[in-house]
């Protein structure tokens, strides 16, 4: 892995770990990563702040044969780590959620070093208007009591369905009928969650860029070209059962960002970029 942006970095080389590799090397890239894509300080920030972790192919597509892993390779891997065990809480849409098989953030995909005292992995909050969740799949059901999975729903839920997905998940209410990302970003930053990560989709991440809270975003280009089929990383549209409300997408002008870092490993780049404020 080559930093390739700013130029002349002193610590332009990072020694990427074999996948599974947890000696000294594989730590020295950790803590290297973690200081380039570091949050601000909770302390000194008045708002929480929310990132976002995409991967694309080198003609924008946001997945290949439907998902997002098919894009991803060794040095896209271990940042994903990387960014989960800096975060409090990772944020995701239901839809993405089923289609990605998600389960609880552990083991191979958490360094523990990065924790910094907190739980030792981070909760899995997944946003859902109709709690369509498996209430006994491995997402719920499989998560640490420590980080139990945060399913943010409205009052408007099923009742049954909202008693199903407690038993093993911790359900907020964040919405009469409709939720908003300011009221997700909002009910889990009164939790104490304040270094939000969000993995998608595409709907998710436009409600939140739209509504203006998109702080971060750690983009990966991989060298594929996915050949057209794919939806983008951003897709406005009106919002399904699984999605925040159909809020503002489309109707901002468009976000400004500024480049923080690239870094090159055989032909993906991985890019950092942060929301210009001007």
């Amino acid at each position: 892995m080559r930093q390739i942006f700013p130029p002349g970095t002193a610590a332009a080389e990072i020694i990427a770990p074999a996948r599974g590799e947890t000696g000294p090397a594989a730590q020295a890239a950790v803590r290297a990563l973690a200081e380039l894509y570091a949050y601000p300080d909770p302390q000194a920030q008045a708002e929480p702040w929310l990132r976002a972790n995409m991967v694309v192919s080198a003609d924008g597509g946001a997945t290949l044969a439907g998902l997002s892993g098919g894009l991803s390779g060794q040095a896209d891997r271990l940042v994903f780590t990387v960014l989960r065990s800096l975060a409090d809480v990772i944020l995701v849409g239901a839809g993405t959620a089923r289609a990605e098989r998600y389960r609880p953030a552990g083991g191979p995909n958490i360094w523990s070093a990065l924790r910094d005292g907190r739980a030792p992995v981070p909760p899995i909050a997944v946003i859902t208007r109709g709690l369509d969740l498996d209430p006994e799949g491995p997402l719920l059901a499989g998560a640490s009591p420590e980080a139990p999975t945060i399913v943010l729903t409205t009052a408007a839920a099923p009742a049954g369905r909202r008693a199903a997905v407690a038993r093993h998940a911790e359900v907020v209410v964040a919405g009469t009928d409709r939720l908003t990302p300011a009221a997700v970003v909002g009910a889990l930053a009164e939790r104490g969650y304040r270094r939000l990560l969000t993995e998608g989709g595409p709907s998710l991440l436009a409600q939140i860029t739209a509504a203006g809270l998109l702080d971060d975003l750690c983009l990966t280009i991989s060298p594929v070209l996915e050949g057209g089929a794919a939806g983008r990383i951003l897709a406005a549209g009106p919002a399904g059962p699984d999605q925040a409300g159909p809020d503002q997408a489309g109707t901002r002008p468009p976000t400004g960002l500024r480049l923080a870092h690239v870094i090159e490993d055989r032909g993906y780049l991985l890019c950092r970029y942060l929301r210009d404020p001007g």
